[in-house]
């Protein structure tokens, strides 16, 4: 898997996306981290809600996400 930048639509977040999200299949979540902070919003509603995690929660998540 490997990311790439979305569209900017005014953020002063740069957010990614996998690789594995195509633009006119399933959208998925993008990411975009700061010092300290992983940023999760929903790509196909840019301007919904987000999340904010700290590095060791993020870690958390990720590592649980991706399985043994």
């Amino acid at each position: 898997m490997s990311v790439k930048p979305s569209t900017g639509h005014g953020s002063e977040l740069e957010w990614f996306k996998s690789s594995y999200s195509t633009d006119d299949g399933p959208a998925c979540v993008e990411v975009a981290s700061t010092p300290g902070t992983a940023h999760v919003r929903d790509s196909k509603n840019m301007h919904g809600p987000r999340l904010a995690f700290g590095l060791q929660g993020w870690a958390a998540f990720v590592s649980y996400t991706a399985g043994p």
